[in-house]
């Protein structure tokens, strides 16, 4: 038999105090911090409890006693549901204050090293519509809404075209209208999903691997080039055609239309051939005069304004003079790494993907940068003592990571280079405050500049200069 789960308390009248790293408010409740979604602080709420440890618990709002002065009313109509854009109910200007304390909080609490004046973060100039990248899923198991279950319609269909949502891999939450993308996006999206309706076209099954739909990619440039990629599962030439040849006259501005047949299990397209359906096989990205080729496998920052300013930042900490040798770590498509190669002697860049290096060597060559060099490989083997010694030791070391931070081969690596400044870009200000901790026998932090490239999230990206002790 099994055994009954223990009923969880509701708490009654509870005051929202502050934000948590992940976006969640907390509250406090016989000095136990309470963690809920989407309530703001100074909201009084009732919280069900869903989940209880002995420090902490976590529980939803089931009603609202107050709401909060500070607070802002959702612009989606997908709030609460699709699982992203969690801070909309949050005042822009509030939301950058908690992003500037989850940075401080993070290099204080986790680095515990000595740190300057922590520079007000770079809010961002656009707060909807500046993402150059979104992901869509096709899925038979649309998650209906509870307005939906309880309006007691008869839904005809399951079929959606959205994200998933949070915690259920094969549910997929239908969108109308995303607000983080150009309108664009939506209008061909919907389209898409018209004609697939229309023409009775199978929407993927995620748990039974089968279906006709699979994914849609749409990615943007600041300078107007749109990239549609769709994912295919089933192999039917005869409704793939039809569906490119509509996508293409009904957007003539798309300038890469690409198309591939996924029959994998998982949705990662870095291992599938892309296919070209019209235009180009890539679209590009300007900055400062530079251009940058940008791939349907290519990694660039989703925020494209965000970015330059990102990146501008990152060669104001690195000082550069002409003289220095500069290694880029995970170098990407090299664009760090090509935005300052005019300004230093030699630029190293290293990276895992090695399609994405391939990208790197072709923007110095669009862009006629000859100084720069790229390697791929694993960080942690590629960067070792006989490589430091061919290629010279680095005046500056520039490094952004993924969220898990460095390696600590990396770090020994880095240590044994002894650069004059590390310019530490993050996206995860947790794993950057440890790593600061391994690099504090030999560094002090100098500078440290938060960045906000997420608006209506939790997320921060976060820049630190290093300068030798």
């Amino acid at each position: 038999m099994a055994k009954k789960r223990k009923q969880q308390p509701l708490l009654e009248n509870v005051e929202i105090i502050d934000v948590a790293a992940e976006g969640k408010a907390i509250a406090k409740v016989d000095g136990m911090a309470v963690f809920v979604p989407f309530a703001v602080p100074g909201d009084i709420v009732d919280i069900q409890i869903t989940r209880k440890k002995k420090s902490f618990a976590e529980g939803r709002v089931v009603r609202f006693e107050k709401y909060s002065d500070n607070r802002s009313v959702p612009f989606c109509e997908h709030f609460g549901v699709c699982g992203g854009c969690k801070w909309q109910n949050l005042p822009y200007e509030e939301q950058l204050k908690y992003k500037n304390n989850q940075v401080a909080d993070s290099l204080k609490r986790i680095g515990k090293v000595d740190l300057p004046e922590i520079s007000q973060i770079l809010g961002a100039p656009e707060d909807r519509f500046y993402r150059n990248k979104l992901e869509y899923t096709f899925s038979n198991k649309r998650w209906l809404t509870e307005a939906e279950i309880s309006s007691e319609k008869e839904f005809t269909h399951k079929n959606a075209v959205g994200f998933h949502i949070p915690g259920m891999f094969d549910k997929v939450l239908d969108i109308n209208k995303c607000w983080l993308m150009d309108d664009l996006q939506n209008n061909t999206r919907n389209s898409v999903r018209r004609f697939c309706l229309d023409n009775d076209y199978t929407f993927f099954d995620l748990r039974n691997q089968n279906g006709l739909m699979r994914n849609l990619i749409i990615r943007n440039t600041s300078i107007g080039e749109w990239m549609v990629i769709v994912v295919f599962y089933d192999d039917d030439s005869e409704k793939r055609e039809r569906l490119m040849k509509f996508i293409e006259n009904e957007y003539p501005q798309i300038t890469s239309l690409l198309y591939i047949i996924n029959q994998k299990a998982n949705d990662t397209i870095t291992d599938q051939e892309v296919i070209v359906w019209s235009g180009r096989d890539h679209i590009f990205e300007e900055m400062e005069g530079l251009k940058f080729k940008i791939g349907p496998k290519s990694f660039f920052q989703t925020n494209s304004e965000q970015a330059y300013h990102l990146y501008e930042i990152a060669r104001e900490f690195a000082q550069l003079t002409g003289p220095e040798v500069v290694y880029d770590l995970y170098t990407g498509t090299g664009t760090i790494a090509n935005f300052i190669a005019r300004n230093a002697k030699k630029v190293v860049g290293i990276e895992y993907v090695e399609e994405a290096i391939e990208d790197a060597k072709v923007n110095s060559e669009l862009n006629g940068i000859s100084n720069t060099l790229f390697f791929a490989g694993d960080m942690k083997d590629v960067l070792n003592e006989d490589f430091i010694d061919f290629h010279g030791k680095p005046d500056v070391i520039i490094t952004d990571p993924p969220r898990a931070g460095m390696h600590d081969d990396v770090i020994n690596a880095i240590l044994l280079a002894e650069p004059k400044r590390i310019v530490y870009v993050s996206c995860n200000p947790a794993t950057q405050a440890r790593d600061l901790s391994l690099l504090d026998i030999k560094y002090r932090v100098t500078r440290v500049q938060p960045v906000d490239m997420f608006p209506q999230t939790h997320h921060v990206e976060n820049v630190v200069l290093l300068e030798r002790k």
